[in-house]
């Protein structure tokens, strides 16, 4: 396809994408997860007794769907059956009524009796099998209430776990503490899913795990379990008083606690077995919230984990302004949604100013770093002609808060600075592996492309924060020339962030660095001229793990290599090729981002349609173009 057809396409597709937007002044696309969340939907109705039954039974229909041959539920779509998954979605299809001698039925029962029974389900499953009496809270961990008094010097404190783990635990120490039963309505029993009688299970499953530290918080475990009951009883209430008042102090009105759907759901449990029943608006907020998270149709329903509206807007703004369109509406919605709230990440950064944007509509104290940089890059992108002068100043302030939030190694977290207590993956109630927000290199490469974009040769600190960001992200290049992917699936996500941004500075052994990166992007191409990568490449045994060719990945990989100058090579053009034959399928059915490596696995559907079209207008306006290399930092 010549450089008239490719501009052709992309008039096409742009049009249909401003139909989308129409006349609203920004975008958000669905956000899908595994079957874990619709199934905690219709787990959460019987806990409360109050069941939609027209939504249960499209929910049930999604939840079928999506089972394998093998009668399991996988953490992404191809994936390995899911122990954890496949409990909860079993769970929640027998209380939909579902029968348990039907097929599908009858081959997840032995699915999970082959992965090791229910018994073997991680900490959350287990939770939600305690409060519905299926297993004893003798299986959990212990996690006191007492956590809310304990102060920062201690090795295990709220500031020291990210904000999703903070989120989602405080509510969940009121209702570990309280331990509720579920209302149950039809007396549902899952007896037929464990290895072992439910009676024998009296204790915190071994784990797999036999590291001394792991050994050692088993033993601590223990020690808890002992004094907790004896702990003063006054001291227990004022720490539940503390627990509801933080959760009611981050309590949005619009989209609940934290924006996501575990903390919504925990919070919602906590606040309902209030003995003096006070929280009855918050109730309906928070409920209110949780059902903006349904995506229902003709006969299918599931439930998002959260919402992506600044993130969706921001990229679709960026692959509008590469189509020289105009985007003055998506701008003045963003500016209206950046945060002037100082949130939990002040406590390690107190002196800095407030600033940057959360991923979703209304999340002040949480706002992301990696959001922020991108919309960063996007506002200096538009107000080069623009010449706005709130823009300016909203570039200004985003800078210093991105500046501020950078950690120490020289690298960025998500929400929080300096988050690197690794230790605390090692205590029983972190199995998931996810309780931290450590610096990583695909937002540490968005952060130090924004400011590489827009640098002021003037600013000492800003010059001494890029100079540390290049360290950091050159030290993270892996052996084979690619860097990890956090947020995306995943080294082809991580080597085109950290591509695109190297290519903006100068530092020592650039052309190596580059070189090595280009090298990784180009082997890992499929015969067909695109690119793909598994989800099990999070495992280390599977670090190769290539997939068929999908759009979003092939869009990050030419985009990588059309910013290390590669523009005319033959893998770019073979990539063009894939993008423009697959032009009336601009979908997929693959999860290529993460919410938790190894654990939690998301499928954006913007992903299959705004970066496609920011990487052809990519290679068009290059080809265009005196310059072979992109100008700005995505």
């Amino acid at each position: 396809m010549n450089l008239e057809e490719i501009r052709k396409l992309l008039l096409t597709k742009v049009t249909l994408l401003k139909r989308k937007i129409k006349d609203s002044d920004h975008i958000v696309y669905e956000l899908e997860a595994d079957t874990t969340i619709p199934s905690e939907y219709i787990i959460l109705m019987h806990f409360f007794g109050e069941i939609d039954l027209r939504l249960e039974k499209k929910i049930s229909n999604y939840l079928i769907s999506k089972q394998n041959t093998e009668g399991g539920w996988p953490l992404f779509f191809g994936g390995d059956s899911n122990l954890s998954t496949t409990v909860k979605s079993y769970f929640a299809l027998k209380l939909a009524g579902c029968d348990i001698k039907s097929d599908f039925m009858i081959k997840a029962q032995k699915c999970i009796i082959n992965l090791g029974g229910a018994e073997k389900s991680n900490v959350f499953t287990r939770i939600t099998l305690a409060l519905f009496k299926q297993i004893s809270w003798k299986t959990v961990p212990v996690m006191p209430v007492e956590i809310m008094r304990l102060s920062t010097w201690f090795p295990f404190h709220l500031k020291k776990v990210s904000y999703w783990s903070r989120t989602v635990l405080v509510p969940l120490l009121i209702i570990m503490l309280k331990k509720p039963i579920a209302n149950n309505p039809n007396d549902v029993s899952l007896n037929e899913i464990f290895c072992d009688s439910k009676s024998k299970l009296k204790s915190l499953p071994a784990g797999h795990n036999k590291s001394l530290i792991f050994i050692l918080f088993h033993l601590v475990d223990r020690i808890l379990r002992y004094i907790e009951p004896k702990l003063s009883k006054k001291r227990k209430q004022v720490a539940i008083e503390d627990a509801y008042n933080w959760i009611l102090k981050r309590l949005n009105d619009e989209d609940g606690l934290g924006g996501i759907f575990p903390a919504m759901v925990n919070s919602l449990i906590a606040l309902s077995i209030d003995e003096k029943n006070r929280f009855s608006n918050e109730i309906k907020v928070v409920k209110k919230a949780i059902n903006k998270l349904i995506v229902e149709k003709k006969t299918q329903a599931y439930v998002q984990p959260c919402l992506s509206p600044v993130w969706d807007t921001g990229w679709v703004g960026i692959a509008l302004l590469e189509n020289e369109q105009n985007i003055d509406k998506l701008v003045n919605w963003l500016l209206k949604k950046e945060i002037d709230t100082k949130g939990d990440w002040s406590e390690e950064k107190p002196r800095i100013k407030p600033g940057g944007w959360a991923f979703q509509y209304n999340n002040d104290f949480y706002p992301d770093v990696d959001d922020s940089a991108l919309i960063g890059i996007l506002l200096h992108r538009y107000n080069r002609k623009k010449g706005n002068k709130d823009v300016e100043n909203c570039i200004k302030r985003t800078r210093d808060w991105v500046v501020g939030m950078q950690s120490n190694n020289g690298g960025w977290g998500s929400f929080d600075a300096n988050n690197n207590y690794s230790y605390l993956n090692f205590i029983p109630f972190a199995d998931h592996g996810a309780l931290l927000d450590p610096p990583t290199a695909d937002v540490s490469a968005r952060c130090l492309s924004f400011l590489a974009q827009i640098q002021d040769r003037r600013n000492k600190r800003e010059i001494s924060c890029i100079k540390r960001a290049i360290k950091y992200l050159v030290n993270e290049q892996e052996q084979n020339g690619s860097w990890f992917g956090r947020w995306g699936t995943n080294y082809i996500y991580g080597t085109w962030s950290a591509l695109s941004a190297l290519n903006m500075v100068e530092f020592d052994n650039k052309i190596n660095i580059i070189e090595n990166g280009v090298k990784y992007i180009k082997s890992n191409q499929n015969n067909d001229g695109g690119w793909g990568e598994d989800g099990r490449s999070y495992e280390k045994k599977f670090l190769d793990s290539k997939l068929e060719s999908t759009i979003s990945q092939t869009s990050w990989a030419l985009l990588a290599l059309m910013a290390a100058g590669e523009v005319n090579s033959k893998s770019v053009k073979r990539g063009i090729e894939f993008l423009t034959i697959q032009q009336n399928n601009w979908n997929e059915k693959y999860f290529t981002a993460v919410g938790f490596p190894k654990v939690f696995y998301l499928k954006y559907h913007g992903y299959s349609e705004y970066f496609p079209l920011l990487a052809l207008a990519r290679y068009n306006n290059l080809m265009s173009s005196n310059s072979k290399k992109p100008l700005f930092g995505v």
